[in-house]
C-alpha cells in the first residue's frame, strides 16, 4: 500500500496540482495586498476618503464609531466593506485565471496547426515500400 500511495503522489499531475495550490496561495496573498493597499484606497479617496473595509451594519443597536470598535465590544455586524473587498481580490484572481487559460488554449492551438512534417528517410521508404507493392 505504502509503495501505491508513492507512487500515486510521484505521479506528475499530483506534483503539478501540489505546486499550483502553493503558488495559487501565495498569488492570493498578492492579489489581497494588491486590493487592500492598492486599489480600494484611491477608490476611496475619489469617493471623499472613504475606507471601504470599514463599511458595516451594526446588529447590536448599540452605536459604535468604527467597524474595530465594534468588533472589540463583540457586537454583532454585518461587514459589507469586507465583502466589497473580497470581491473585487476575486474579480482579480478570476480574470487572472482566464487570461492564463487563454494563453495555454493559443498555444494548443498553435501546437494543432504546425503540418507535420515527414523526414525524407521516411518518404523514401515509403516510395520504396509502395514500389515493391505494386510488384
Amino acid at each position: 500500500m505504502w509503495k501505491e500511495f508513492k507512487e500515486f503522489v510521484m505521479r506528475g499531475n499530483v506534483v503539478d496540482l501540489a505546486v499550483g495550490i502553493i503558488m495559487g496561495a501565495a498569488f492570493g496573498q498578492i492579489v489581497s495586498s494588491l486590493v487592500t493597499d492598492v486599489i480600494m484606497p484611491p477608490i476611496g479617496l475619489v469617493l471623499g476618503g472613504i475606507d471601504f473595509s470599514d463599511f458595516y451594519f451594526n446588529l447590536s443597536g448599540h452605536p459604535y464609531a468604527s467597524l474595530a470598535e465594534a468588533k472589540k465590544a463583540g457586537a454583532a455586524t454585518i461587514n459589507y466593506g469586507l465583502f466589497l473587498n473580497q470581491v473585487v481580490h476575486f474579480l482579480i484572481v478570476a480574470f487572472a485565471v482566464f487570461l492564463l487559460v487563454k494563453q495555454v488554449n493559443r498555444l494548443k492551438k498553435t501546437e494543432a496547426a504546425k503540418p507535420v512534417v515527414i523526414p525524407p528517410d521516411v518518404v523514401l521508404l515509403t516510395e520504396i515500400r509502395d514500389l515493391l507493392k505494386k510488384q
